[in-house]
């Protein structure tokens, strides 16, 4: 296996047994059993290995993402991403379900460690899909090249305050309003006016 294949072999291992982990360039160099100047080599700063290992990671999980489908509009692929998040959310009794399993979980216990710990591990698992997307849209030019940490806060807002709604009573088309509101979001996001 060539050292960069050894360094994201290596890496992925590390995220696969701690979500959390923040691959630091002397751990995952260890782990791969090369130099820290060979992994520098390869990846010279430690967000271009993650945002390689993560891309690896969603080509292996989800083959048909839809943000990848180049034939189409940038901001319809991110729209369909989002939604793909939100279909797991499910609706009406699933969506409060899943709410009330979130409540019981993160929100009514007293905050411990172990708690903290699980909950800040799956946010940056959901950051890093969402910086996913947005990196392979500015590849293709569809955005700026840019820190996304606004955009995927803003991002995430909105499909949570959306989940929540999913499990509320509603009078009106929730895909209706909910597609409104994912094309503003994603127009904000990308600067289209």
């Amino acid at each position: 296996m060539h050292t960069r294949e050894r360094i994201l072999a290596a890496a992925a291992e590390m995220i696969a047994e701690d979500v959390t982990t923040s691959l630091s360039v002397r751990a995952v160099a260890a782990r791969a059993g090369v130099s820290t100047g060979s992994l520098r080599f390869h990846f010279p700063t430690q967000r271009a290995l993650q945002d390689e290992v993560l891309a690896r990671i969603y080509e292996h999980f989800i083959p048909d993402d839809p943000i990848r489908d180049s034939s189409r509009p940038a901001r319809d692929r991110l729209v369909d991403c989002l939604r793909q998040v939100l279909a797991a959310a499910g609706v009406g009794d699933e969506a409060r379900k899943a709410w009330g399993a979130a409540y019981q979980h993160f929100i009514a216990p007293e905050p411990t460690d172990e708690i903290r710990t699980t909950y800040l591990a799956n946010e940056r698992a959901s950051v890093g899909r969402v910086e996913y997307w947005l990196g392979v849209l500015a590849d293709e030019g569809a955005l700026p090249r840019e820190d996304f940490a606004q955009k995927v806060r803003f991002l995430l807002t909105v499909l949570n305050g959306l989940s929540v709604q999913r499990a509320l009573p509603s009078g009106e088309s929730v895909l209706q309003t909910e597609t409104e509101t994912l094309y503003m979001v994603v127009d904000a996001v990308l600067g289209v006016s």
